[in-house]
């Protein structure tokens, strides 16, 4: 764990930090649009972070986020039998672009489909966060534990992503689930979202896309704060992509069931005390 958090470290002092507002425009590259962008410093940390995981742990690969855009049949290594590093250079791109401290790196070991350890750094933020599996998450050395569940919708203190990215389908799924009341926010990047909720200052996670770099980390560090992470068919996440969506990460069960039934416009579950520990 230490090894890889050094890297990481490493990794953002010399490729990350040093670019942080000073990227021309030239730097900048659109990927899908202006709200999809890669930049230099996404490119030269994920080759770096490569180099250095690959040395760390011989016979491993990594599925890096820019690697995948490149060669999409990069993903087929998160179901093989080497062990897999799923890697995010800087999630929240748009943020470090325009100089917004709130970007974080991702880092999470997967092998045959287990989560095994992550790393979440926010470098220009100074907050490290880390999960092993069975063993717990942590926030700069300090415990993490998710918040309680209110048995109320209305008590639920939900983010999703920025209606700007949302479908039309979507739509229609959020205003059913706003018809109960819920309190909705609205997220800028995963990482720093999953920390929120994992050390209990949120009570959802509504996700509504499955690229692994992005969730990955987060979803290891939700579950060893003593949260879950599961899909819209009420399976738990896991890191190969498929997983069905929409996502929800919530401290219990309970109130991730409450949620998907809003969000399909049925009638949420009755709580129950004994169900939602």
């Amino acid at each position: 764990m230490l090894e890889v958090e050094r890297l990481i470290r490493s990794v953002a002092a010399t490729e990350i930090m040093p670019r942080f507002g000073q990227l021309a425009a030239a730097d900048i590259v659109e990927k899908t649009g202006p709200d999809n962008l890669v930049t230099v410093a996404d490119r030269a940390a994920e080759s770096a972070l490569t180099a250095g995981l690959t040395a760390i742990l011989p016979g491993s690969v990594v599925v890096g986020e820019e690697a995948v855009a490149d060669d999409p049949g990069v993903l087929d290594a998160l179901v093989g039998d080497a062990p897999a590093w799923i890697v995010d250079p800087i999630d929240g791109t748009y943020n470090y672009a325009t100089n917004n401290p709130r970007f974080t790196v991702l880092v999470a070991l997967a092998h045959r489909g287990s989560l095994l350890a992550s790393w979440t750094l926010a470098p220009a933020l100074d907050m490290f966060a880390t999960a092993v599996a069975g063993q717990g998450a942590h926030l700069d050395g300090r415990p993490l534990r998710v918040g309680s569940a209110p048995d109320d919708l209305r008590h639920l203190d939900v983010t999703a992503p920025q209606q700007k990215w949302w479908t039309p389908a979507q739509r229609e799924q959020f205003n059913a689930m706003c018809a109960h009341a819920v309190s909705l926010g609205f997220y800028d990047t995963t990482g720093l979202e999953y920390v929120t909720l994992a050390a209990g200052r949120r009570t959802a996670m509504i996700l509504t896309w499955d690229f692994p770099w992005d969730h990955a980390a987060g979803a290891l560090l939700v579950a060893e704060a003593g949260g879950v992470m599961i899909g819209g068919d009420g399976t738990p996440y896991r890191p190969s992509a498929g997983n069905p969506l929409p996502m929800i990460a919530a401290p219990v069960a309970a109130s991730v069931a409450r949620l998907h039934a809003a969000l399909r416009g049925e009638r949420p579950p009755a709580s129950s005390r004994a169900g939602d520990g």
